[in-house]
């Protein structure tokens, strides 16, 4: 990934923490400022600390043939709140919806994006 690509998949996941926040009264940011930081912080969080909570929790997923995984993403997110002072997420469920939220949405933009740079490569 470059850098140009990080800094365009950061500021398009700061619109969609602004627009989940906008959608879900439970979820609280301050600003765009606020935003961006707490898309910074959940791309550390879910390179760092999503895999490890993954793994110890490999028995737990299979029980929930994989709905344990939306439990991680709500955890990953109430941990960001409690990195970035101007976001707040209510409660776990909030926490719950505003990934799916998250989820949903960026999932729209990658296909998106994905379309985009192949017709790129296409044109050369």
């Amino acid at each position: 990934m470059t850098l140009q690509d990080f800094l365009i998949k950061t500021l398009v996941d700061a619109i969609i923490v602004l627009a989940g926040a906008y959608l879900l009264s439970g979820v609280h940011v301050d600003g765009f400022g606020y935003a961006i930081l707490v898309a910074l912080a959940l791309a550390i969080l879910n390179q760092f600390v999503k895999p490890l909570l993954i793994i110890f929790t490999i028995p737990a997923t299979i029980l929930t043939l994989g709905l344990f995984l939306l439990v991680i993403n709500a955890v990953i997110i109430i941990m960001a709140d409690w990195i970035v002072s101007g976001f707040q997420v209510d409660s776990f469920w909030w926490a719950v919806l505003f990934s799916l939220v998250l989820t949903l949405f960026k999932s729209l933009f990658n296909e998106l994006y994905k379309d985009r740079s192949e017709t790129e490569r296409r044109d050369y």
